[in-house]
């Protein structure tokens, strides 16, 4: 990819789980990336990791939650290096509970920060591509938003439900602007927040896969590749399950 056609993408919760092996195949395909998170430590070793000098990756500090954090995300990146062209709306809290135990707090902290991260990232940044006549957008989802949750809490399984049907908005939105918005919904896969989530549990639920096996995050993140490719014009308000047979449809 030549520097002329070479596009800004950011990701949001970069450095963790699915989140590092997107963002190191985004810069692998040839695209300056905006590394995004809340732990400026580990955003700075995986952007000094990429590209030393930093002239392809910069580590941004963003929390999802709030609009204005978006806002100003753009502003930081736009400034330096110009307007993102991909975002992969990645972050999110993933927390396993009891149903009936569910507490206020615990559910609002979960919802208000997955359904935000995706609402106001794909407004914000989705707005800002429009406005330049192109963009591809990636909204992490999962399998727990379509059967209902395998080992996570009604509140993350809830959280992801709202983004299917969010990516799905913003799809008619920005269909006649050049900007695509599509989800991925994975099942679990061999990361570490899948494995420390429900460790206890860990062999039932692998057995309990159709394919016997968690899901390989290196097919996530080409996934994404794909779905951010200027030749995937056509794919919008898509939902990719990548679940090992879990969820079929």
């Amino acid at each position: 990819m030549t520097e002329n056609t070479q596009k800004i993408a950011l990701v949001t919760g970069a450095a963790g789980g699915l989140g590092s092996y997107i963002t190191r195949r985004l810069h692998a395909d040839g695209h300056k990336v905006v590394v995004t998170g809340l732990t400026m430590d580990k955003l700075e070793d995986l952007a000094g990791s990429l590209s030393p000098d930093g002239s392809t990756a910069m580590p941004l500090q963003l929390d999802v939650s709030h609009r204005n954090n978006f806002l100003n995300a753009l502003d930081r990146v736009t400034d330096v290096w110009g307007t993102p062209s991909i975002v992969v709306n990645n972050a999110a809290v993933t927390r396993a509970a009891k149903l009936l135990e569910l507490e206020t707090e615990d559910f609002d902290e979960v919802l208000t920060t997955n359904v935000n991260s995706i609402f106001f990232g794909c407004q914000v940044f989705g707005a800002a591509m429009a406005a330049q006549g192109y963009g591809r957008i990636v909204n992490q989802a999962s399998l727990a938003g379509q059967n209902g949750g395998t080992g996570t809490g009604a509140h993350y399984a809830a959280s992801k439900g709202a983004i299917l049907t969010t990516t799905k908005i913003f799809a008619k939105e920005f269909a006649g602007s050049g900007v695509t918005v599509n989800a991925i919904a994975p099942g679990p896969h061999d990361v570490d927040i899948v494995v420390n989530t429900v460790a206890d549990r860990l062999d039932e639920i692998v057995e309990g896969i159709p394919v016997k096996t968690l899901g390989n995050p290196e097919f996530i993140a080409s996934t994404v590749s794909l779905l951010t490719q200027p030749e995937a014009g056509f794919v919008t308000g898509a939902c990719w399950d990548i679940n090992g047979g879990l969820y079929l449809r």
